[in-house]
């Protein structure tokens, strides 16, 4: 039991040297991925850091990002691979000026049927296909992090189209047969929770669950990633945010939008919150004006708890 911990203590310190600051959760839960050779599925609201977390993942094991951002009406098609039409017309071209030489000799149809059958047909074949996303994680030689973005805004078809590819990390191409991983990526699949993903996908997959951060990861976040803030504010803020998420609001500040907050604080120079600054830079934290207009009667309520936390 002690050296899986050891492992786990290890991934959370090579993630924080590429900025990412995770808990044990998600370093258990990449862990296990990479050990079970299993894809995992990140939950959780937006802007928490998930798909940062591949990219965190990308950089801490030197492995390609390749990325497939999905949307509705995306096929197998437009995420696996195309053919390449224009070198392919180019090729019905030159067979048809060497077709003469190819039947010289034929006697009758049967003989020429045979000399097709024993010309080699390029057509189609690995010569002739762009591989998209999925293909190229597979065809990849030193391995890969696959992000497969944002899988609830997909259909239904293609959430069980890929269903193959993470059981057993490979695909099946009609015109070339199964073409399975030269090294098996590391997968990674997001959602916004904006539809219920399927039983199916989900059996496969390692579940990951991230929520907002509680105030000392969300403080540890900002040390990492906006340095430049001093101690004081840093808790003033992160704070203000924590506060701020617990109001009735139509979309609360993202972990994202909290480091945004941070750097435009750097950069208007503050030292400490006031109600007026809060004010004039809230749109960095909400986005939308309702928002923004429903707590100003709390700002300054908001603006004296947060300076009175930091001290």
């Amino acid at each position: 039991m002690t050296a899986p911990r050891v492992e786990i203590t290890d991934i959370q310190d090579g993630f924080a040297k590429e900025g990412y600051i995770c808990n044990a959760h998600i370093a258990t839960a990449i862990f296990l991925a990479r050990n079970l050779d299993k894809p995992i599925l990140v939950e959780g609201p937006p802007g928490v850091g998930k798909t940062e977390l591949a990219k965190a993942t990308s950089e801490y094991l030197n492995l390609e990002l390749i990325r497939l951002q999905c949307y509705e009406g995306l096929d197998e098609a437009k995420a696996l691979y195309e053919w390449k039409y224009g070198k392919q017309l180019l090729y019905t071209q030159v067979l048809k000026e060497k077709l003469g030489d190819l039947m010289e000799g034929a006697q009758g149809l049967a003989a020429s049927m045979d000399r097709l059958h024993e010309f080699d047909d390029t057509f189609f074949s690995e010569e002739f296909l762009e591989p998209r996303a999925l293909l190229k994680s597979l065809w990849s030689e030193d391995g890969s992090v696959l992000l497969i973005d944002e899988i609830d805004k997909s259909d239904d078809e293609f959430e069980a189209f890929l269903l193959e590819l993470l059981s057993e990390y490979q695909i099946t191409v009609p015109e070339l047969g199964t073409i399975k991983a030269k090294s098996s990526p590391i997968v990674f699949l997001t959602s916004n929770n904006t539809r219920e993903i399927g039983d199916a996908l989900k059996r496969r997959c390692i579940h990951l669950y991230i929520p907002f951060p509680d105030a000392d990861l969300e403080t540890r976040i900002i040390t990492a990633r906006v340095p430049e803030v001093e101690e004081g504010l840093r808790k003033q803020l992160v704070s203000f945010v924590q506060n701020l998420r617990d109001l009735e609001l139509k979309k609360v500040p993202a972990v994202s939008e909290t480091i945004d907050w941070a750097r435009t604080l750097v950069l208007l120079h503050a030292k400490e919150l006031d109600s007026e600054m809060v004010r004039n830079t809230l749109n960095v934290l909400l986005k939308f004006q309702d928002d923004i207009d429903n707590i100003d009667s709390d700002i300054n309520a908001l603006t004296t708890k947060a300076r009175s936390a930091a001290e």
